[in-house]
């Protein structure tokens, strides 16, 4: 079963370019990354531009009205996605333990839905 793993944090919260621990910061992500790959679960996964460059489109009443930034104000913004392929529910909350970001915000797990 496919699932998604949503990566939330604070801007800024996290290691920094530039600041000493951002070098092992993203070596974990990319150790985690090569490991689902060669496991044979990864799917698809990238990180986000800043929630400064999001745009939020609405339909009301067929009129279209688009707002800057996301659609939630919340404190944690999506930063990045995994899709990965598990064998269930435990497996893949076993592999969100192991994202970077879980100690400096959560990891959000959720079952894809598939369609057939």
């Amino acid at each position: 079963m496919q699932y998604i793993l949503l990566i939330y944090g604070t801007e800024g919260k996290d290691p920094q370019p530039g600041s000493e621990a951002f070098g092992p910061y993203m070596q974990g992500y990319a150790e985690f990354s090569q490991q689902v790959k060669d496991a044979g679960q990864f799917v698809a996964g990238e990180a986000l531009q800043s929630v400064a460059t999001a745009t939020t489109v609405t339909l009301e009443n067929g009129k279209v009205e688009t707002m800057d930034g996301p659609f939630a104000e919340t404190k944690e913004q999506l930063g990045g996605f995994y899709i990965l392929d598990c064998a269930d529910l435990d497996e893949a909350l076993k592999l969100a333990e192991q994202i970077p970001t879980a100690k400096y915000g959560r990891v959000e797990v959720r079952p894809i839905m598939t369609f057939e």
